[in-house]
């Protein structure tokens, strides 16, 4: 993969990337960490959800999120990594979700593309992680790869929580119409500026704006024109710019829109201030 590009221009408001993966974009760290997020509050993108996909990334980003206020974190196994899980596997996700600045239990959901976990796994893990997702009273974070009709329908059987964010929603029209009225939260990545894309332009023209947010996902999904480069939070002004193009509003509005809808919808505002709490989810007594 080639370098990130350079910054683009700075928003005219601030904004929150509510999906990245800042261990795979090289910020594993507190001093790197740092660092991306100084990059990305740059260009205005203020805040930043980073989200585990294993067991070692859960622990990971349970710490990450207490090197830096900006950053907080979600916690689930990814669709792709459940093929043998564990009760042990289980009860350490569970744990780590708990944490006070672990604000989703994702990403979690089903991944058709990809080969390697059985179709029925998933399933069961799904399940169980959208169990989990209620008993903490947290928003659910969806995976939804060539999986769409499984996972309303599993959605539907298990009930879901009060908020259920798509992640890197890839839809069309008429599922983005089922999953509004189901009042699910859809997030917006690269892909909506792709050239290739318009059914996903125009599912993101009808989301009504309480229930929109914007995502890198990176370091995967680099929006035009930079496809093939790594991507960072600091890319995530390109995407604000085409969904605001796409529904034909200002740069400042979605900006503003997304922020207010991820602090809404993580709570990031009611999250404790990050260096106190050790990764056991109890305070630091050094902080005492």
């Amino acid at each position: 993969m080639k370098p990130p590009p350079s910054p683009p221009e700075p928003l005219p408001a601030p904004t929150v990337d509510a999906h990245t993966h800042l261990d795979a974009c090289g910020a594993t760290t507190p001093e790197l960490l740092t660092a991306a997020m100084d990059r990305a509050a740059a260009v205005g993108v203020e805040r930043a959800v980073t989200v585990a996909d294993d067991l070692t990334a859960a622990r990971w980003v349970v710490d990450a999120a207490t090197w830096d206020d900006r950053v907080a974190a979600a916690v689930a196994l990814h669709p792709t990594r459940t093929a043998a899980l564990t009760d042990d596997d289980l009860d350490e996700i569970e744990r780590l979700a708990a944490h006070p600045r672990v604000v989703a239990v994702g990403e979690t959901g089903l991944d058709y593309y990809w080969d390697f976990s059985p179709p029925d796994a998933q399933q069961r893990a799904f399940r169980w992680h959208i169990a989990l997702a209620k008993r903490l009273g947290k928003p659910l974070m969806v995976h939804d790869r060539d999986a769409h009709a499984d996972i309303l329908r599993i959605l539907r059987e298990e009930g879901p929580p009060p908020l259920v964010v798509f992640h890197c929603f890839s839809g069309d029209a008429a599922m983005a119409r089922e999953c509004v009225d189901a009042g699910y939260v859809l997030s917006f990545a690269g892909p909506v500026t792709f050239k290739n894309a318009p059914a996903l332009r125009e599912a993101a023209a009808l989301v009504p704006d309480d229930q929109l947010l914007v995502e890198t996902d990176a370091p995967f999904l680099t929006p035009h024109p930079h496809r093939g480069r790594a991507n960072e939070p600091f890319c995530l002004p390109w995407t604000v710019r085409a969904l605001a193009a796409v529904r034909d509003v200002t740069d400042e509005r979605l900006a503003s829109c997304a922020r207010r809808n991820a602090e809404r919808v993580f709570r990031l505002g009611e999250l404790p201030s990050g260096p106190p709490v050790g990764a056991s989810g109890a305070p630091d007594p050094r902080s005492a």
